[in-house]
């Protein structure tokens, strides 16, 4: 087994895990709860391959489904720390989505596409997995929200070519950019550090008085 998929098995169940600890969190019975997991475990390898035109790496191995299932079984055995404990989802999901990055670079690579291509397919693989899970437990996506996340999938890509460039192996170069996502998202929350967000424009505040002559000032925003 190589270590890339390695890497893979060990991301499909950290991500499952943080699917299934929402979603316990949230009542679900145990089929809707493996559903969760499952969708955050392969949801950003399927759109990742779909947009490659290849087969949905799932579809081949029988192993995606196993492994949801003991993520399952692991939630379910040690419920009590795993669910109760609030650091236990950011600490899967940080795992889930450092890992899910590196596969999806060199899922990318070996299909034959070009360096910016791989690392937005990286940066999916790592981050659209936990958007269809906060989608489906009825969540603002954390994607969607001003915490670094998509973005720490990014910058473990571009880790990844950095490293490739500067003579590293292969495996090193994994780690290297795998420990990168993980200790951006740590840092990022730990300082609360996040990206300006687009805020609406209260027009109401900008409105003046009609002026004389019948006509009325123009918003500032208008253009």
């Amino acid at each position: 087994m190589e270590f890339i998929n390695i890497i893979d098995y060990i991301g499909t169940f950290a991500f499952a895990i943080s699917g299934i600890r929402l979603a316990a969190a949230k009542n679900f019975d145990w089929f809707g709860a493996y559903v969760v997991g499952f969708v955050t475990a392969v949801g950003g390898g399927t759109l990742r391959d779909l947009m490659l035109d290849l087969t949905p790496f799932w579809m081949e191995h029988v192993s995606y489904l196993v492994i949801t299932g003991l993520a399952l079984v692991f939630v379910i055995i040690f419920r009590k720390h795993v669910v109760r404990l609030d650091n236990t989802f950011f600490i899967f999901d940080a795992v889930g989505i450092a890992l899910f990055t590196v596969v999806g670079v060199e899922k990318s690579i070996a299909a034959g596409f070009p360096m910016w291509v791989n690392v937005i397919m990286g940066t999916i693989t790592g981050a659209a997995g936990g958007m269809l899970r906060d989608i489906f437990i009825n969540e603002v996506p954390l994607i969607f929200r001003k915490e670094i996340y998509a973005m720490a999938c990014l910058a473990g890509g571009i880790v990844y070519y950095i490293c490739i460039w500067t003579g590293l192996s292969t495996v090193a170069a994994q780690v290297v950019a795998a420990l990168s996502v993980i200790v951006i998202r740590v840092l990022s929350v730990h300082f609360r550090i996040s990206l300006p967000a687009l805020k609406s424009i209260d027009r109401n505040a900008g409105e003046s008085e009609p002026v004389t002559g019948g006509g009325e000032k123009r918003h500032g925003t208008d253009s």
